[in-house]
Parts: C-alpha cells; sequence; structure tokens
C-alpha cells in the first residue's frame, strides 16, 4: 500500500532529477539563457575560493550562477574539456551528482584533472543550491603560469 507520503516523496525526487538532467543538458548546450532560467533568483553558491583561477568566484544571483559556464569556456581549450557524470543520487530536493572533470587552462596550456562532486537542491523546478567539491590543487596549479 503506498501512503501519500511515498507518493508526493517519490514524485518530488522525480521533479528533482528532472531539474538535474535538464541542468547537465543546458551545460552541455552552454544555453546560458537556458541556465539563468533553471537557476533561483538566489543561489546558495559555494566553491572553494581560488583566487588564481579566473572563473572560481563568489555568485548568488541567477545569471551568476549561468555565468560560470560561460567564464569556464572562455579560459579553457574546448576541445579539451571533458567531465563525467558517474552517478546521480537523488533523495527528495537534492541530488548529488559524482564524476570526473579535465581541461587546459588556455593562458598557460596547463591541464588539470579529477573527480568531483556536485550537491544541486531544486525547488519548484529550480536551482536553488550549488555546491561543488573538486581538486582545486590540480585547478589551481594549471592556472599558474
Amino acid at each position: 500500500m503506498t501512503t501519500d507520503t511515498t507518493h508526493t516523496a517519490t514524485e518530488t525526487a522525480d521533479a528533482t532529477r528532472a531539474t538535474v538532467q535538464k541542468f547537465l543538458a543546458l551545460r552541455l548546450a552552454g544555453d546560458i539563457e537556458g541556465l539563468t532560467a533553471l537557476f533561483a533568483d538566489e543561489v546558495d553558491w559555494m566553491l572553494a575560493e581560488n583566487p588564481v583561477v579566473p572563473w572560481i568566484r563568489p555568485r548568488s544571483t541567477a545569471a551568476e550562477c549561468a555565468a560560470q559556464a560561460a567564464e569556464l569556456a572562455e579560459h579553457t581549450v574546448a576541445e579539451d574539456a571533458r567531465a563525467s557524470v558517474d552517478t546521480i543520487l537523488v533523495d527528495g530536493v537534492d541530488a548529488v551528482l559524482m564524476g570526473h572533470l579535465s581541461g587546459t587552462v588556455r593562458a598557460t596550456g596547463k591541464s588539470f584533472a579529477g573527480p568531483f562532486a556536485l550537491r544541486l537542491s531544486v525547488e519548484d523546478g529550480r536551482i536553488t543550491r550549488h555546491h561543488l567539491y573538486e581538486n582545486s590543487v590540480s585547478i589551481a596549479a594549471a592556472c599558474t603560469p
């Protein structure tokens, strides 16, 4: 027997998963306008500060969060950019994506690589939390001449 609570939890998880899939498709397409619409007006953004990495900075608005994708593309070599998502875990409004990323910094020609974990939260079909955990040492080294 399914209870209303179980049904609602399943619907919430399904909605979260659909938003995460949309986020991934928009990132892959480089659709900044679509990403801006997908992020909430105010976002709990967390990415370890790294002053030598030009695309890593504090962000909080939908436009700032969406712009991170364009800034990353601007500073890295497109042909060398790789990201793979190995796992997506969804629990209600929260999702965690795990995978690997790599790239080459345009200004230095140096490469970076490593695992990542991305925690997203979704409310009313919009991303309200974006916490990224990545190999910031490798990225900083690639950005340093």
